[in-house]
C-alpha cells in the first residue's frame, strides 16, 4: 500500500510537470506573439502591418529570450521524461485481471457484511422499540392500578 502511493506521489508530480510545461509553451507562444517584429519572408508577399518600436524586442534580445524559451522547455522535457523512467512499469493483464477480482471478491464480501450488520440493527431496534413500549404499556397499567388503589 506505501509503495502505491509512491507511485501516485509520482504521478502527481507528472501531472504537475506537465501543467507547468504547459504554462511555458503557453507563455512562450503570447511572447513570441507580442513581442516580434513583421518580416518580410517572401519577396511577393508585401508587410501589411508595423508595430510600434516599444512594442517588439531588438532581434538580438529576442533571439535571446527565445533561446532561454527552448532551454526551460528542454529542461522541463528532461524532468518529465525522468518522472516517466521512475513509474513502475505496468503489471501484466494476468495479474491485473487478478487483482481486480481479489478486489471484486472483498467488496462483495463487505458489502454482504454490511447487509448482515443493516439487517441486524433494524433486528434490533425492533426489538427495543417492542421492549421499549411493553414496559411503558406496564408502566401505564400500574400507574393506573395505583392511582385506582388510592382514589378507593
Amino acid at each position: 500500500m506505501l509503495q502505491d502511493l509512491s507511485h501516485m506521489d509520482r504521478i502527481t508530480q507528472l501531472q504537475d510537470e506537465i501543467q507547468r510545461i504547459l504554462v511555458i509553451m503557453s507563455s512562450s507562444i503570447a511572447y513570441l506573439t507580442t513581442r516580434s517584429t513583421f518580416l518580410q519572408v517572401s519577396e511577393e508577399i508585401p508587410i501589411t502591418k508595423q508595430r510600434n518600436p516599444d512594442k517588439f524586442d531588438p532581434p538580438e534580445v529576442f533571439e535571446a529570450n527565445k533561446r532561454e524559451l527552448v532551454d526551460d522547455l528542454i529542461m522541463k522535457a528532461k524532468q518529465i521524461e525522468v518522472l516517466i523512467q521512475s513509474l513502475p512499469a505496468p503489471e501484466p493483464e494476468e495479474q491485473r485481471a487478478k487483482r481486480l477480482q481479489e478486489l471484486e471478491n472483498e467488496m462483495t464480501t463487505a458489502n454482504q457484511e454490511y447487509t448482515q450488520a443493516v439487517e441486524r440493527a433494524k433486528n434490533l431496534h425492533g426489538q427495543f422499540s417492542e421492549l421499549l413500549r411493553t414496559m411503558l404499556d406496564t408502566a401505564d397499567i400500574e400507574a393506573s392500578l395505583l392511582s385506582k388503589q388510592r382514589s378507593t
